[in-house]
Parts: structure tokens; C-alpha cells; sequence
């Protein structure tokens, strides 16, 4: 079973601590950081923590890709941090150009929604296509309300990206709400297309916000300044009501009058060019789409399609771009199917099974991308050039999808009855059948030919030495859940009497949190140990802590590490006990001897027993 606190404690060592984290977000697979100094991130020891499978920088962001397990570890950084929740993302997290900027806010924006908006996608795309086999009377009442259901979060999608957006801008969640409802509101529907609408004798040309985009996000935008301006202006007995009072009857009618029918025609151009380049080159749109999707995704630039995809639903019901997706994922699934196939070694293939499992079904090919494909070369490239050649069989098909779903095998009724099935199938079958066939006659460098050298396992037990002067505690009396049950790993706790932290053995330093409230060193003989002075001093941000050390730094037993202020630590309200655990518990499952009561540093606190003391002798 995963252990994702032990992936989130190592991943934001990796990034230079909290202190070192600007804002974070995730997405379908990976944890997006915006780091305050990138330099500080340490990416071998990020990819080193159980859990992770790559890091990546695009975008103006930190990207650690972990997974369908994702969202887990997320909420295990939230636990053990003050890191993400509504707080987070915002524009003082953005930096690097405005594409890179753009590119920020848009994933933050969408990918709070994006998996209930591709699950409600999936349902509508079932729902249509039972229609369409006639297993579903449209006419009935269960047509009815399973429309609704599946309907509901597209045609009010204004009204979610209003409170995401206002998250990201840091502006009032409900008075955007406010201000998407009278977008959506039935009776401004109702007014789409007809003449003569003025408003106070201005003209207004009415558009259709059901399921729009920009203009809700322009105008949470602009939002955010004015209650700033207002906040600050308004007399303190009437700001509360009035500031949103002001914004609403400033910023609904800013969107009927101007923002709405620029967006709209900004919008209908888009959607028209996409239909030109489908209609009339559809093999080329086809083949850019679904060569280079998986090239997007690794850098994070298909977050900037996202709203493409929504303007050219809005605009003609219909998704063309969506289509050659499909055969982009489905390649780089059949890429990792023929590496299971053509691979000799054990692991590979433990790797490429769940993988392409996960690419086929839920389209989730970061497993198979960062873990195998990608690494490999051949298998990468043999998936984008399926990718390519099955985007284009299916665009010259005009095949498009009614809603917006994560292309997958399970998705596929989305694309059933829209357009030419027998393209569709002729494209798919040929995304899936070429990189195969090219991983498994070509090949690649295979990991056991290339005679790379193993990990060499731990072989004697290693000696741990107090790293500080004080009392010993079992590691149970820590009031931290994640120390307490062992899940960061075994060790003991210490009372400081003093304020430094010694090297505990001869080793290397692998991680020095920049906040000096923690230190991950490597024993010559492999074992890792992770020293954490009190709980939650991270959020000192470093104040009462003197970092001595840096990572890479070369240790002797007894060396100065950090210099700490127990009493000011203390006094700020924070418990000093300091846990002192092995991390690498593959390694050194257990711990033996342990010491107890006060004790000096560089006395022996425990043994750290390797796995070959635990195996029997034959």
C-alpha cells in the first residue's frame, strides 16, 4: 500500500521545504509547485522518494508527476503544511512571461473541476450514445434527468469557474458567484438573439454564457481589483455590503455591454479557424493534435487548449479537436504495451503492466510517458508518430465529441455516431497497432542488456549516534500522527537540553532544509536518516534556526550541523521534541539497542538493523 504521507514529506524536502513553496495546485497527475527559488529544488532526491515517477519545469512551475495517486499525496502535504486549500495559486504565485503566466493561471483555474467536469463528460457521452442505439428513449423521463445530471456542470460552467477563479485571484467567492449567476440567469438566456435590448437606452447585444469561459474570468479578474480599490475607500461601517453591492451592478452589465460580445467574436473566430484547418487540412490539424498532444502535456502546454476545447463547444456544440487526442494517448498506451512485451527485465515489466492498464482505460499515460516511453526514446517517438498518423485518419473522418471527457478507452462513446466510425476506427486501430508493432520488431536499449549496475543492498547494521543533548522518548509519545505510528519511519525521540544538532555518523548530507528545522543525511554504509527538531517549526520559516550545513555537504560523526533557540522556539508556541527516524526502510527495516532517559550527543542512541541481519542465514 502507498505511503503517501512518506511521498509528500520527501517530495517537500525535494522542493527546499514550505518556506521555499510560493503556492502549489494539482492536477490529474502531478503536483504543480510555483517555487520561490527553483534552485533550491533538488530533482535527483524528488525522483529518489517512493511515489514520484519524474519531475518536469514548464510553464513557470515545479512539476513533480505522481499519478492517479495524486490527489492523496496532495492532501498529505496539506497535513503535514499550511501549503494549498482556497488560499493558494493566486497572482502573487504567478511569475516568468506572460505565456508561462497564462499558462499558471489557466491550470489553476481548471483543474479544481477538471475531473468532475470529464466524469459528468463521460456520463452525457453514454447517455447520447445509448440515444443513438436506441437502448435510451429521448422523449422519456429517464432521458430526462439523466440529461440534467450529466448536463448541469457544462451549462453552468460559469458559475464553477467563477468560485475558482476568485480562489486564483484572490477575490470574493460568492459576489462572483453573483456575478456568474446573471449570466446564466433563465431570463438573460431567454434574451440570446432577440432585437432591440437596451439597457438604460444602451444598446446591448446579447450572447449566450451557457458553458462560456473568458468572460467569466476576465471579469473575476477585474473583480478583484475593484473590491481591492473599494476595501480600501469605503468607510468601515459599510464596506462589507457595499463594496459588492458596487462590483455587481458594475460588472454584470461591463459583460453584457463590452466583454461578452468581444469574447464572443473572439471566440467565433477561434472555433471558425478550427473548423477551416478541420475542413479544409483536416489530416494536418489532425496529425498536430494527436502527434504532438503527449509533447503538450509533458510541458505542461495543453492547459492552453483547455479553453479551446470549451470555446468550440460553446460556439458550435461540437469538439473537433478532442477527437485526434484520443489516438494520441491510446499510442503512447500501445508504445508501453510493446516495451511489456519486448522487455527482458523483471522491473520494466512490473512497470509497463499497471502502466499501460492505466493509459488504455482511464488515459492517464504519465506512468507510461515518464516512467518507460520517454526514458526509453524509441518507445516515445513510435508513439507520436501513431499518434500522428491516427490524429489524421480520424480528423479526415470529422470525427468530434459532444462532450468534453479525458481521452481514454472508457471514454470512446463519446466519439460514437459523431462523424465517419468507420475513420474512427480505421485511426484508432492504427494509433494503436503501429507504435506496437515498431517497440516490438525495433526495439530499444533494453535496461538488462545495458548491464546497469544494482543497488547494492545494506549488508551490516549501522550504529546511530545522538545527533543532540537531552532525554530519550519512544517515538510513540510524539504528538504527530505521521511520527507516532511509524509511517515516516522507525526511530526514537529526543528532548533537547541544547541548542545544536551533531552528525549522528559519517555520511553525506541529502537534504538541508533551507528553514534549518530539519536535516536528511546517508550513512556511509547507506542508511538514511531524517533529523526534524520540534514539530511544525517549519512554519518559522527559519527564524531561531542557523543552518551549518548544506546538501552535498560531507559529514564526520560529531560535526555541527544546525544551531537552534529552544527557549525562543518554545516561547513561540512550539513543541521541541525531535524525532530521529530511518527513512529507508527497505534497507533498514528495524531498529535495536535503543537508549532511553538523558543521554549526551555522540552516545549511541540506537542500531539501525539492516535486511540481511533480519534475513536467516542458509
Amino acid at each position: 500500500m502507498a505511503d503517501h504521507a512518506k511521498t509528500a514529506a520527501g517530495v517537500l524536502a525535494g522542493v527546499g521545504g514550505e518556506s521555499n513553496v510560493q503556492s502549489l495546485v494539482h492536477c490529474a497527475t502531478r503536483l504543480r509547485f510555483v517555487l520561490k527559488d527553483e534552485g533550491k529544488a533538488d530533482a535527483a532526491a524528488i525522483r529518489a522518494t517512493p511515489g514520484v515517477i519524474t519531475t518536469a519545469q514548464a510553464g513557470g512551475q515545479y512539476q513533480v508527476v505522481i499519478g492517479n495517486d495524486v490527489p492523496d499525496v496532495y492532501a498529505a502535504i496539506q497535513s503535514q503544511t499550511t501549503l494549498g486549500g482556497d488560499a493558494e495559486g493566486g497572482e502573487s504565485g504567478a511569475k516568468g512571461n506572460l505565456f508561462n503566466r497564462f499558462i499558471t493561471m489557466i491550470s489553476s483555474i481548471f483543474t479544481p473541476i477538471l475531473w468532475a467536469l470529464a466524469g459528468t463528460g463521460l456520463l452525457k457521452a453514454f447517455v447520447a450514445a445509448a440515444v443513438t442505439f436506441g437502448w435510451l428513449d429521448a422523449t422519456s423521463t429517464t432521458y430526462t434527468i439523466l440529461n440534467a445530471l450529466s448536463d448541469a456542470l457544462i451549462n453552468f460552467l460559469p458559475l464553477a469557474l467563477a468560485i475558482t477563479a476568485a480562489r486564483y485571484f484572490k477575490a470574493s467567492e460568492f459576489t462572483s458567484f453573483a456575478i456568474a449567476g446573471a449570466l446564466v440567469y433563465p431570463t438573460i438566456t431567454a434574451l440570446n438573439g432577440q432585437p432591440d435590448i437596451t439597457f438604460f437606452g444602451i444598446p446591448v447585444t446579447m450572447v449566450s454564457y451557457v458553458s462560456s469561459v473568458i468572460p467569466v474570468i476576465i471579469i473575476v479578474w477585474l473583480q478583484s481589483y475593484a473590491e481591492r480599490f473599494l476595501l480600501k475607500v469605503l468607510p468601515g461601517a459599510v464596506r462589507r455590503f457595499l463594496a459588492p453591492m458596487i462590483v455587481v451592478l458594475v460588472a454584470v452589465p461591463l459583460v453584457f455591454l463590452v466583454i461578452g460580445p468581444i469574447s464572443s467574436l473572439v471566440g467565433g473566430g477561434l472555433a471558425a479557424g478550427i473548423g477551416w484547418v478541420f475542413e479544409t487540412l483536416p489530416w494536418l490539424g489532425g496529425a498536430i493534435m494527436g502527434g504532438l498532444w503527449q509533447v503538450f502535456v509533458i510541458f505542461g502546454l495543453h492547459w492552453g487548449l483547455v479553453p479551446l476545447f470549451q470555446l468550440e463547444y460553446q460556439t458550435t456544440g461540437q469538439i473537433l479537436l478532442l477527437g485526434p487526442v484520443f489516438a494520441a494517448v491510446l499510442a503512447q498506451a500501445a508504445a508501453v504495451a510493446g516495451v511489456l512485451v519486448r522487455t527482458r527485465n523483471k522491473n520494466l515489466r512490473s512497470l509497463a503492466a499497471p502502466a499501460t492498464l492505466s493509459g488504455f482505460l482511464a488515459g492517464i499515460t504519465e506512468p507510461a510517458i515518464y516512467g518507460i516511453n520517454l526514458p526509453l526514446k524509441r518507445p516515445f517517438a513510435f508513439g507520436v508518430v501513431g499518434g500522428a498518423l491516427g490524429g489524421a485518419l480520424i480528423a479526415m473522418g470529422g470525427v468530434f465529441s459532444k462532450a468534453f471527457v479525458v481521452p481514454s478507452g472508457l471514454a470512446l462513446p463519446a466519439l460514437l455516431g459523431n462523424g465517419n466510425m468507420i475513420m474512427l476506427g480505421i485511426g484508432l486501430l492504427v494509433a494503436i497497432v503501429v507504435p506496437f508493432v515498431l517497440v516490438v520488431v525495433f526495439g530499444f536499449t533494453d535496461p538488462v542488456d545495458a548491464a546497469a549496475p544494482a543497488t547494492p543492498a545494506a549488508t551490516t547494521d549501522t550504529v546511530v549516534l545522538s545527533p543532540v543533548d537531552g532525554t530519550v522518548v519512544p517515538l510513540t509519545e510524539v504528538p504527530d500522527a505521521a511520527f507516532a505510528d511509524g509511517s515516516l519511519g522507525k526511530g526514537v525521540a529526543i528532548r533537547p537540553t541544547s541548542g545544536a544538532v551533531y552528525a549522528p555518523f559519517d555520511g553525506t548530507v541529502v537534504a538541508a532544509f533551507p528553514t534549518g528545522h530539519a536535516v536528511g543525511l546517508r550513512g556511509a554504509d547507506g542508511v538514511e536518516l531524517l533529523i526534524h527538531v520540534g514539530l511544525d517549526t517549519v512554519k518559522l520559516g527559519g527564524e531561531h534556526f542557523t543552518l551549518k550545513v548544506q546538501s552535498g555537504t560531507e559529514v564526520k560523526a560529531g560535526d555541527l550541523l544546525v544551531e537552534f533557540d529552544g527557549d525562543a522556539i518554545e516561547k513561540a508556541g512550539y513543541d521541541l521534541i525531535t524525532p530521529v527516524i530511518v527513512t529507508n526502510g527497505d534497507l533498514y527495516p528495524d531498529i535495536a539497542d535503543a537508549a532511553s532517559g538523558p543521554l549526551s550527543h555522540g552516545e549511541t542512541l540506537f542500531r539501525a538493523v539492516s535486511v540481511d541481519s533480519l534475513t536467516p542465514a542458509r
